[in-house]
């Protein structure tokens, strides 16, 4: 949507606003949280502004807002399962759901290579730009703006997340969560097997940056490994 772009260069695209329900008063933070660092690098300009540290900011305001919203929807429920379903909707996976569903890849403004690639249907860049668009709207109209426009947009998503309970396994739940954290993901290491062939039991820790952050038990190595996410999961976050 190469005219959504055009407009974007100028003012506030017009369609995306109305999408968001947002208006901006600053039409630079719209632009700069849909700015990807390919298209600031062409530009002879070298200070075109990327949308990286607005999606540093974007992604503590999105936390807290999905934070708060399930905390009080769901008073029954245990931190586990509202971890589960925070990590679910913040995850670059669930970003790029709700980025694609308000077409925010028509709207960012991409280097040619990125263009050439596909950049646009990239779930990353949507989910970083969903990121960089919250903290644009959180520096321009408050966190009581961007508290609105963020539940507007997931609601649907969390009550989708919390009606699968169980969700996905523990494993790809723990990995979701760390790629979504720290960019990295666990590893799982076999410490022991005891019994008789017939009758095996495996012991496996789960590790992460060198440290044992999980330990589980199960009569196959895949389900001591579920075991050891689990007990993970159930950590509180530091």
């Amino acid at each position: 949507m190469s005219g959504g772009i055009l407009l974007c260069e100028e003012k506030p695209d017009i369609l995306l606003e109305r999408t968001i329900d947002y208006t901006f008063g600053d039409p630079s933070l719209l632009i700069e949280a849909l700015t990807h660092k390919s298209f600031s690098n062409e530009q002879n300009d070298r200070g075109v502004p990327d949308n990286e540290r607005l999606e540093f900011l974007g992604d503590v305001v999105l936390g807290l807002v999905v934070s708060h919203y399930v905390f009080r929807t769901f008073p029954h429920l245990p931190e586990g399962e509202l971890t589960r379903i925070r990590s679910e909707v913040v995850s670059e996976k669930g970003l790029a759901v709700i980025g694609k569903a308000i077409s925010l890849g028509d709207f960012m403004r991409l280097g040619k290579g990125e263009e050439r690639s596909g950049g646009r249907l990239k779930s990353s860049l949507i989910a970083n730009a969903m990121e960089a668009l919250i903290g644009a709207i959180f520096c321009d109209g408050g966190f009581e703006q961007a508290c609105r426009v963020v539940e507007a947009l997931v609601v649907e998503h969390i009550q989708r997340a919390a009606r699968r309970k169980a969700g996905v396994d523990y494993k790809t739940r723990l990995q979701e969560r760390l790629q979504a954290r720290f960019g990295e993901v666990p590893q799982y290491v076999l410490v022991h097997a005891d019994g008789p062939p017939h009758q095996r039991s495996y012991t496996v820790e789960a590790r992460f940056r060198e440290s044992c952050i999980g330990r589980g038990e199960g009569r196959s190595k895949k389900a001591a490994e579920q075991a050891a996410a689990r007990q993970a999961l159930e950590q509180p976050e530091k």
